[in-house]
């Protein structure tokens, strides 16, 4: 079927910077938005941003100036550069994919997909 598979996480000093891929496998006709969220222990999955194959883009206030998103549609991927990280910053980022347009058992289906999530630690 599909799979989101994400890379990129790790450990990173405030200021530093991470760029996060993720990457659709499966028989992919398209995908209208992929982009990525982020839990916080003890806090509720948010969106950090967004990306339409349109090209509009929406991201959340805190990261705003900062994260930049971008993707690959020929090779249904997504990144995230994060600069200037802060310690705030520090979460299980979720890659997701919705609208996309799989085949599966004969036919075409339209679904929303979550990648497992990686772990984004910013600390000194």
């Amino acid at each position: 079927q599909v799979q989101l598979v994400e890379s990129g996480g790790g450990l990173v000093q405030p200021g530093g910077s991470l760029r996060l891929s993720c990457a659709a496998s499966g028989i992919i006709r398209s995908i209208n938005t992929m982009g990525w969220y982020r839990q916080a222990p003890g806090k509720e999955r948010e969106l950090v941003g967004a990306l339409t194959t349109g090209g509009s883009t929406t991201y959340a206030d805190s990261v705003k100036g900062r994260f930049a998103i971008s993707r690959d549609n020929a090779q249904n991927t997504v990144y995230l550069q994060m600069n200037s990280l802060k310690p705030e910053d520090t979460a299980v980022y979720y890659c997701n994919a919705q609208g996309l347009i799989y085949y599966s058992a004969l036919r075409f289906r339209t679904g929303e997909f979550w990648g497992q999530g990686t772990q984004v630690t910013v600390s000194s």
